[in-house]
């Protein structure tokens, strides 16, 4: 079943005289873990902000095309339909953050208590996201004395404390260390074993062949390629696009080992190890 279904979707920001998203038709399975990549600019916010609703209801401007999120049909029905399915994480979470709250505690709990969820589920799910994220020891403190990842997490945590069936993620680990994309990652993908359906826009490659189900490149606002990741980073294209194979990906390029009895190249460690010990034998 296709949750999410994207036909011929083209928007053009107000005062532009190019199209920020040209003619982008894809769909997105119940459960999968979609990720988005591309340079800056390639259209990857904008096109999370379509799927939300946020385009065109809130950016106005030239919009043509369909975008369904679980049947809803984003251009007829408001931004406040589509949240009730559909939840984004912004990339700076200063855009997120309400300012009307003074702990962590109660920020998480603005949008439960606006959808209507009785007290005692409310104070599971905070307990649950907090957890989940890490952030226990600050849910007492003011949302601005948070450092950058911790505020990132707490932004996604209010997100999936509401429980939408799909989550998208605009670059949610770009202020995080390494250790603190792992955790958000893992979070996601347990997400994803719940049912969830995820988009992710993502710059960290390895991340994203590690977890995706499938990849969508952008460039200039259109689809170059929507495939696996062991397809999409396989290409020996991607520079043109501005960006770079998982480095697992570019060691057996180089060498030019591939996956057994595949025509793509190994795309995590575990793959990589596999298929350089078959080329030993």
């Amino acid at each position: 079943m296709n949750k999410i279904v994207v036909e011929g979707l083209k928007y053009k920001y107000p005062l532009s005289e190019t199209l920020a998203l040209d003619n982008i038709s894809f769909s997105v399975k119940e459960g999968e873990f979609i990720g988005i990549i591309g340079r800056n600019s390639a259209g990857k916010s904008t096109l999370c902000q379509a799927i939300v609703g946020l385009v065109p209801h809130f950016y106005k401007g030239a919009y043509g095309g369909k975008v369904l999120v679980d049947g809803l049909e984003v251009k007829t029905h408001s931004i406040a339909d589509i949240s009730l399915k559909a939840g984004m994480v912004f990339q700076n979470p200063f855009t997120q953050v309400t300012g009307s709250k003074m702990t962590v505690y109660e920020e998480i709990a603005f949008g439960l208590e606006n959808i209507g969820v009785p007290r005692t589920e409310m104070i599971n799910r905070i307990d649950e996201v907090l957890h989940l994220f890490k952030i226990e020891h600050v849910k007492d403190h003011n949302p601005f004395d948070l450092s950058g990842g911790q505020m990132q997490r707490m932004a996604i945590a209010s997100i999936i404390a509401m429980k939408p069936e799909i989550i998208l993620l605009d670059e949610p680990t770009s202020q995080l260390d390494p250790g603190g994309s792992e955790e958000v990652f893992q979070a996601v993908q347990s997400l994803k074993n719940q049912g969830i359906t995820i988009l992710m826009a993502e710059h960290k490659m390895e991340k994203v062949a590690q977890y995706c189900d499938k990849v969508l490149l952008l460039e200039s606002g259109k689809v170059v390629d929507y495939d696996t990741p062991e397809v999409v980073f396989s290409r020996n294209d991607l520079d043109v696009f501005g960006v770079t194979a998982p480095v697992y990906t570019k060691v057996c390029q180089a060498l030019g080992v591939k996956k057994k009895g595949a025509d793509t190249y190994p795309v995590t460690l575990k793959e990589a190890e596999a298929a350089l010990k078959e080329m030993r034998r």
